[in-house]
């Protein structure tokens, strides 16, 4: 069920998004300062690619975690999960739109607090 709901997701927009969060992950790269929000961007464009079976566990950050939650959350994080959020939420209104929105509400934790946060597969069991 995974396997289609991902197949779903990349050709109505996961695709497009994963591609667009790669592209600002290389452009933070460029300078020194910008490369640990790169890795974030390359964190959420590859969560963004293939979301279905995968979960996000925030937390476990130490005091660069922090600053650079900080950071983020101030310059662009709260816009990100907020849209994220808003659209999970218009997803739910229906029951087909359900599974995608609750991939968009994970994305928005993930949007929000990118630094320390854990992408894991589920397990089957």
């Amino acid at each position: 069920m995974h396997l289609l709901g991902n197949l779903i997701w990349i050709v109505f927009g996961g695709l497009v998004s994963a591609l667009l969060w790669f592209i600002a992950g290389v452009l933070c790269c460029i300078s020194l300062v910008g490369i640990p929000f790169g890795i974030q961007c390359f964190k959420i464009a590859s969560f963004i690619f293939w979301p279905f079976g995968r979960d996000v566990e925030v937390g476990g950050f130490g005091i660069g975690g922090l600053l650079g939650n900080i950071l983020w959350l101030i310059l662009f994080g709260w816009e990100l999960a907020f849209t994220h959020l808003a659209i999970g939420l218009v997803f739910c209104i229906t029951i087909i739109g359900i599974p995608f929105g609750r991939q968009h509400l994970k994305l928005a934790k993930l949007a929000l607090i990118p630094f320390g946060a854990r992408i894991y597969t589920k397990s089957w069991l």
